[in-house]
C-alpha cells in the first residue's frame, strides 16, 4: 500500500526509512515530502512518541434502524485513510454483491462482518473499529439499532466516553432513539453528539434540522444529558463528517471529527482516593505475593495507607510494580501489582482502597436494571451478580417500578420483560465494596448472570446502599441448631416433595410424617394449600407470586430446620430456579428433593378437586401442566413413580433414604 497512510500520517516508504535511521541513531536524509521538519533521528523519535502518547477516546454510534450508523463509521475510516488496499478491494467487491447504493461503495459493509448482517443489511452484533487522527486515537463501537439487540447496544455503551446518536432527517426521533438515549444517560455518558443524518435527502433543509434538534434537546433535558452537540451531516456523501460542508452554509459548528478531536472529557473519579479492584493474586514463588489489577480511581505510591474491602483490614503499600518493574506511582487506568507491608488475606474481587477515603460496603442496594433476557425477570429468583472481578449470589428482592423510556414515567410492574428498564432493590448473599455508578463505573456497574445457563440476563447500575443493610445484623444465639437437634435426638432434614397437582405429594408426605411421629421424631408438614390460607394468603398464581410463594416457604422451612425439626414440604414448586433457591438455603445433605412423578393424564384423571377441569375450561389461569409449565427435577435425591407404586411403598422409600425404615 505504497504511499497510503498507515497510522503515522506518513507513507510506508517514508516511514520505513525514518524508522531505520532512528534505530541506527544516525541522521536521516531530509525528504521534502515529509511532514516532519528537519527529520533527524531525535525528531523521528519525538514524532513517534507523540503518536504513542495521544489520548484515547471511545465512542459509540447508536440510534434507530437504518439511521446510517455503519455507513458513518465506514466513511470515517475511509476518509481518514485507515484502510489497506486489500480492504478497499474487498469493499468494492462486497458493494457490488451486497451493497445498497447501486454502483457506489457501500461503506456500511466495512462494519457488517456477519453473513446475516450483509444479507439483511442490518447490524446485529457490536462491531469495534480503531482509527486515529493527528490529535487522538479512537475506538468506535457500531451498535445495532433493532430493539431485539438493545442488549448489544448497552454492551458497547458501557465502555464508551461519548455517544453519537444518529437520527434520520426524514423520520425524526424514533422509539429506539429514545431508548438508546435513555441507556446512554443510565450508563453515565456525559457527552452526546446528535448526528442528524441523511440531510442530503431533505435538501439540507435547516428547518428540518432545527426541529429535530429542538425535540432532542427536550428529551436530553428530561434524561439529564447536559452536553449535546448537534451536527447536520450526510454520512454517505461525507458532508460535515471529517470537514465542514459547503452544502450547509447555515451551520457554523464543527464537523463530527473536529468536535471529537477537540472534546474535553471530564473524569468523575479524579476526586476519589485509590480504588484498585483485585483481579489476580500474583504468587510466582514463596517470596512474593502481589495483588494485580487496574487502578479504577485515584493514585497509589509506596508508603500509602490502604484498607482492603470488604474485610476492612488495613496495611501499607510496600511496592508498586508495572510490566517493567517498580514504579514511583500509578494512577487511574494503569495495570499494576501492589505488594503490602502486612500479610493480609486478599482474594480476587476484593478492593484495595485509600485508608482515608474508602468506598462503602453493603449487601443490599437500590439499582437501575436493564433486563436483557427473553424470559422475564421475576423477583426472588437467584442469579449471580458480577461487579468487576467479584461474583456473588444475588436476587432482585423488589421491583420498585418500570420506566417508560419514551416518557420517563414510572410504571407499576411485578416483572421486567426483554429490553425493559426498572428501578429495583437487590439483595446479595455477601457484602461488596461499591460506589454509586455516577461516581465510579468500575465499582458501580454490574451484570446479572443466570445460574443455570451462565447467560448474561441483565445489566445495571448501583444507585445507593439501602439503609436497612447497615442496621440489620446477625444476633448471636447461644442455643444453636446443633443443640436443638441434639436434645431431640435427630438430624434436621427438609423433605421437599414436588410434582404436578394430583400427583400424590401431600398424601405421601402425610404418610411419611405419621411414620416418623410414631417412631418418636419431631416433625412439621408444610402443605401448599394450607400455607395459602395464612402465610401466603396474599399471593396469587402468577409466575411472580409463585416465586414469592416458594421463597417464603423455604425461609420458614429453614427456621424449622434450625429448630431441629424434620420438615416435610409439599408444594408443586414448578420452576427449577425456585427449587434451587430453596436448596441453597440449607447445609449440604440437609435438603432432600423428592420428585413425585406422574403422567399428566393420570394426574388429570385423579382430579379430586376438579382443578384440571376448571383449568381446561379457562376458569383457572396459569395452572401448572395446562397453561403454565412444570419443570421436572434434573437430579432429585428421590424419584418416586406415583402411577406404578403404592403410597406405602413410596413412603417406605423416603424413610429408607433417611435411614429410618
Amino acid at each position: 500500500m505504497e504511499g497510503r497512510d498507515s497510522g503515522l500520517g506518513i507513507g510506508d516508504s517514508q516511514k520505513r526509512g525514518l524508522l531505520a535511521d532512528a534505530a541506527a541513531g544516525g541522521a536521516a536524509v531530509a525528504n521534502p515530502e515529509s511532514p516532519i521538519p528537519n527529520p533527524d533521528g531525535a525528531a523521528v523519535k519525538a514524532y513517534l512518541q507523540q503518536h504513542e502518547s495521544k489520548p484515547l477516546l471511545r465512542f459509540i454510534t447508536c440510534g434507530s434502524v437504518d439511521d446510517g450508523k455503519s455507513t458513518l463509521i465506514g466513511r470515517l475510516l475511509h476518509d481518514s485513510k485507515r484502510l489497506f488496499d486489500d480492504q478497499l478491494a474487498a469493499l468494492e467487491s462486497d458493494s457490488r454483491r451486497h451493497g445498497t447504493q447501486g454502483a457506489r461503495i457501500d461503506y456500511a459493509l466495512l462494519l457488517d462482518g456477519l453473513a446475516a448482517e450483509r444479507e439483511q443489511g442490518i447490524t446485529i452484533d457490536v462491531a469495534y473499529r480503531y482509527f486515529d487522527t493527528e490529535r487522538r486515537k479512537y475506538i468506535v463501537a457500531d451498535c445495532p439499532g433493532h430493539a431485539q439487540y438493545t442488549r448489544n447496544m448497552a454492551t458497547g455503551a458501557s465502555t464508551a466516553d461519548v455517544a453519537v446518536v444518529l437520527v434520520d432527517a426524514r423520520k425524526g426521533l424514533q422509539t429506539q432513539t429514545r431508548r438508546h438515549s435513555y441507556i446512554v444517560s443510565l450508563l453515565g455518558l456525559r457527552h452526546v453528539v446528535l448526528a442528524v443524518n441523511k440531510m442530503d435527502l431533505v435538501d439540507f433543509d435547516q428547518a428540518v434540522f432545527d426541529a429535530i434538534v429542538r425535540d432532542y434537546r427536550a428529551l436530553a433535558a428530561q434524561l439529564g444529558i447536559a452536553q449535546v452537540q448537534a451536527i447536520p451531516l450526510s454520512a454517505l456523501e461525507g458532508d460535515n463528517l471529517s470537514s465542514r460542508s459547503s452544502r450547509t452554509p447555515w451551520y457554523a459548528g464543527p464537523s463530527l471529527l473536529e468536535h471529537l478531536d477537540t472534546l474535553t472529557l471530564d473524569d468523575a473519579t479524579e476526586a476519589l482516593g485509590l480504588r484498585l479492584p483485585v483481579q489476580y493474586v500474583n504468587r510466582p514463588n514463596a517470596n512474593f505475593r502481589g495483588f494485580a489489577g487496574t487502578v479504577a480511581a485515584g493514585e497509589v505510591r509506596p508508603g500509602d495507607a490502604v484498607v482492603v474491602l470488604p474485610s476492612a483490614r488495613r496495611s501499607t503499600v510496600a511496592r508498586v510494580l508495572d510490566a517493567n518493574g517498580d514504579v514511583a506511582f500509578a494512577r487511574a487506568g494503569q495495570a499494576v501489582t501492589l505488594t503490602l507491608a502486612d500479610e493480609i488475606d486478599i482474594s480476587r474481587g476484593d478492593v484495595i482502597a485509600a485508608a482515608g477515603d474508602p468506598p462503602e460496603v453493603s449487601d443490599q442496594f437500590a439499582a437501575h436494571l436493564l433486563w436483557m433476557d427473553d424470559a422475564p425477570l421475576l423477583p426472588g429468583r437467584p442469579y449471580w451478580l458480577q461487579i468487576g472481578a467479584r461474583t456473588v449470589p444475588a436476587s432482585v428482592s423488589e421491583i420498585k417500578h418500570r420506566i417508560d423510556v419514551n416518557t420517563q414515567e414510572a410504571l407499576a410492574a411485578k416483572r421486567l420483560e426483554l429490553n425493559e428498564v426498572g428501578v429495583c432493590n437487590l439483595s446479595l448473599d455477601a457484602p461488596i465494596a461499591f460506589e454509586p455508578y455516577a461516581r465510579n463505573r468500575a465499582l458501580g456497574g454490574f451484570i446479572l448472570i443466570d445460574r443455570q445457563t451462565n447467560a448474561t440476563v441483565g445489566a445495571g447500575t448501583l444507585d445507593f446502599a439501602l439503609r436497612r443493610a447497615g442496621n440489620v445484623h446477625w444476633q448471636h444465639l447461644d442455643v444453636d441448631k446443633a443443640a436443638r437437634a441434639r436434645i431431640k435426638g435427630q438430624t434436621p432434614r427438609v423433605l421437599w416433595f414436588t410434582g404436578l397437582s394430583g400427583a400424590g405429594k401431600s398424601t405421601i408426605a402425610n404418610r411419611v410424617e405419621k411414620r416418623l411421629h410414631a417412631s418418636g421424631h419431631h416433625t412439621f408438614l408444610l402443605d401448599g394449600d394450607n400455607v395459602r390460607h395464612g402465610l401466603n394468603r396474599d399471593l396469587g398464581f402468577t409466575d411472580e407470586d409463585r416465586v414469592e410463594n416458594i421463597r417464603r416457604v423455604a425461609e420458614v422451612a429453614r427456621l424449622m430446620a434450625d429448630a431441629g425439626l424434620i420438615v416435610l414440604v409439599s408444594f408443586i414448586s414448578p420452576f427449577r430456579a425456585e427449587r434451587r433457591m430453596a436448596r441453597e438455603r440449607f447445609a449440604p445433605g440437609e435438603f432432600v428433593e423428592v420428585f413425585v412423578d406422574v403422567p399428566l393424564a393420570v394426574a388429570e384423571a385423579r382430579d379430586v378437586k376438579g382443578l384440571y377441569a376448571k383449568a381446561r375450561a379457562g376458569k383457572i389461569p396459569n395452572f401448572t401442566g395446562i397453561d403454565s409449565p412444570y419443570e421436572a427435577p434434573e437430579a432429585p435425591e428421590l424419584h418416586l413413580h406415583a402411577a406404578a407404586e403404592s403410597t406405602d411403598q413410596m413412603a417406605e422409600r423416603v424413610l429408607a433414604h433417611l435411614g429410618l425404615a
